[in-house]
């Protein structure tokens, strides 16, 4: 659904229970590019303000997506805390490739309770916690950041009664530079990992690792994260394709290439960063983006389908260029694939030169399993 409020145009995709589950809406929130940014900030948080609350339940969880973080992040930081919004606040430059100059993700839900502990805050509903994070941190490598940032993360789960390696579901990395500084961040995560117990034998994380900046210059990695307390071990499945694309750690990563949950009402799908890849680890299409963007979705849906699922079931759409100059025919192919769809196009070059994009995001799909509390 699309349509137009407050100058904005949002695109929402919801998805309603067929038995009696909590309610959900993902929604994405653009700003007309003819706007300064003081107007555009203003018509955008307003616009959220009216959302929450509404008939969308409340705004869980909303990612901010800034075309210039040094001068962008301090304003928008101060109308947020007039505002007084329940949700985990992420900002990332990221630039909309539409001209605006920020464009934010909304994940609405109903019946969701909220709790503090500590600082942290979680939503609860039918026996299942959730939480969401945006950190960072300020001094040293790509590497020490890295190494500092998922122990922050464990620590934080220890607190809410979980534990990183068992219950975090999905991670962001945003990686400033990420030619230079994303070695850092892999060796960093791998190494953690496997202190953790997450090794190519048991299991890793639905994840994307992409270029992004923070307003601190010394910032080089971000972590987003989200994290689920309640499900049992059985109801998280790991996606392969393997027809399609090979094992991460094959050539040195750790994270899985997608994630399912299974509720006893929904299916939630986590696409992590996907782009044009062979199952022997090798980039398609070198130079062509037309190309690479048609093995992307073909891949993406590859490992929507071990889930049941397809790529008409995604609620949201994240999408990544390197280079600007692809925006055109890219915009042209998703708005033709996906009409309905709630999706973004970001300038974010992706973690190797020759991937020319990446998109990740998630799906939602109707199930079955009533052995499992619905969402």
């Amino acid at each position: 659904m699309k349509f137009l409020f407050n100058d904005i145009t949002i695109t929402t995709a919801q998805f309603q229970s067929p038995t009696n589950g909590a309610e959900e809406c993902h929604a994405i929130l653009s700003c007309p590019s003819d706007k300064r940014f003081p107007q555009q900030l203003e018509s955008l948080l307003e616009t959220i303000r009216t959302l929450n609350d509404g008939r969308y339940g409340s705004c869980l969880f909303i990612r901010f997506f800034l075309s210039d973080a040094s001068n962008q992040t301090l304003p928008l930081q101060e109308k947020l805390a007039e505002i007084g919004l329940a949700a985990t606040i992420s900002i990332i430059q990221q630039p909309p490739l539409d001209g605006s100059k920020i464009a934010a993700w909304c994940y609405f839900c109903t019946e969701m309770k909220s709790n503090v502990i500590g600082s942290h805050r979680l939503f609860s509903h039918n026996g299942y916690d959730h939480t969401w994070s945006a950190n960072r941190m300020g001094e040293g490598s790509s590497y020490d950041q890295t190494f500092a940032l998922l122990e922050a993360e464990n620590e934080k789960a220890k607190e809410l009664g979980m534990n990183f390696a068992d219950h975090c579901i999905r991670t962001w990395f945003y990686v400033q530079n990420i030619d230079v500084n994303y070695m850092g961040m892999v060796k960093a995560r791998k190494l953690l990992f496997e202190t953790y117990g997450l090794t190519h034998c048991t299991h890793y994380i639905a994840s994307t690792g992409i270029e992004g900046r923070s307003d601190n210059p010394s910032t080089s990695v971000r972590l987003d994260s989200y994290l689920v307390k309640g499900l049992k071990q059985e109801q998280i499945q790991y996606l392969y394709a393997l027809s399609h694309l090979n094992p991460t750690y094959e050539y040195g990563v750790t994270f899985e290439r997608a994630t399912a949950v299974h509720y006893g009402d929904r299916k939630h799908i986590f696409l992590s960063g996907t782009a044009s890849i062979d199952n022997k680890g090798d980039i398609l299409h070198l130079g062509d983006i037309e190309k690479q963007t048609l093995r992307m979705w073909e891949n993406s849906e590859a490992l929507l389908q071990e889930a049941g699922a397809t790529l008409d079931n995604m609620v949201h759409l994240f999408v990544y260029l390197r280079d600007t100059a692809d925006y055109g025919i890219v915009k042209q192919l998703f708005d033709e694939r996906f009409p309905n769809t709630p999706k973004i196009i970001l300038l974010a070059p992706v973690c190797r030169p020759g991937w020319l994009i990446e998109m990740e995001g998630i799906a939602c799909v109707e199930n079955n399993e009533p052995q499992y509390p619905n969402f």
